[in-house]
């Protein structure tokens, strides 16, 4: 039986500024229970896709080939 999850149009808005690499990370992670919260999108750099866990007690940015990195330290308000 394949899993439905409904997704917001947000989400979907936000995925469309992920790689390819990056979509395959998250879809991964989001097996276990991760989810995209939001995209930085720094100037004249890349987006950055900010995803947290389920317990949302930790966060992590996937990187443009699709590496995730949990020590990345981001200001969050």
């Amino acid at each position: 039986m394949q899993e439905r999850r409904k997704q917001t149009p947000m989400g979907r808005t936000l995925e469309r500024e992920l790689s390819v690499d990056q979509l395959v990370t998250l879809r991964d992670l989001e097996r276990f229970g991760w989810e995209l919260k939001f995209v930085r999108r720094p100037a004249f750099q890349a987006p950055v896709p900010v995803i947290f866990d389920p317990d949302r007690k930790h966060y992590a940015i996937i990187r443009e080939d699709g590496s995730l990195d949990e020590a990345e330290m981001l200001h969050i308000r």
